[in-house]
């Protein structure tokens, strides 16, 4: 065997160590972000389909009272902001977010395109963001440490 077939191949990552911790942590706040928006419409969908009431900030209840802050059928109000309706498109966006934050960190780490859809899926099943950005940071941290020299530049 020569010398070049018995030498460890060198892991190669798109990016920096700098750039590539920097992608970490801007997937983590995200994980963290989604994470808990996600929460927050799981319990808003439960008390939507469950007991068909929705969260409003003001409005006028047809009965004629007024709504400061209140759970609300939707049929029993006019006006106001549906907050419900607010967490929904709010986690939307920010799960669009979420996978551009994926993108970038799978893409600078150069890991197999099942690790993005593990990663992706995070934001849409609860509570497995918050476990996938524990488990994906210490992974970063554990190949950046273990391949020092693998970082190029551009």
């Amino acid at each position: 065997m020569t010398e070049e077939n018995s030498a460890p191949k060198v892991r190669r990552f798109a990016g920096t160590p700098s750039q590539i911790r920097g992608a970490a942590t801007f997937y983590k706040v995200l994980a963290y972000a989604t994470g808990v928006m996600l929460l927050l419409l799981c319990a808003e969908m439960i008390v939507k389909y469950f007991w068909h009431l929705e969260l409003f900030i003001g409005g006028t209840l047809l009965d004629g009272g007024s709504n400061a802050v209140g759970l609300v059928n939707r049929a029993d109000i006019a006006g106001g902001v549906n907050v419900s309706l607010a967490i929904l498109i709010i986690h939307g966006w920010m799960y669009v977010v979420y996978l551009l934050a994926d993108f970038r960190l799978w893409s600078l780490m150069r890991w197999p395109f099942s690790r993005f859809i593990t990663i992706a899926l995070g934001g849409v099943v609860p509570l497995l963001s918050f476990f996938m950005e524990k488990k994906v940071h210490g992974e970063v941290e554990t190949e950046l440490a273990s391949h020092p020299q693998a970082a190029k530049r551009y």
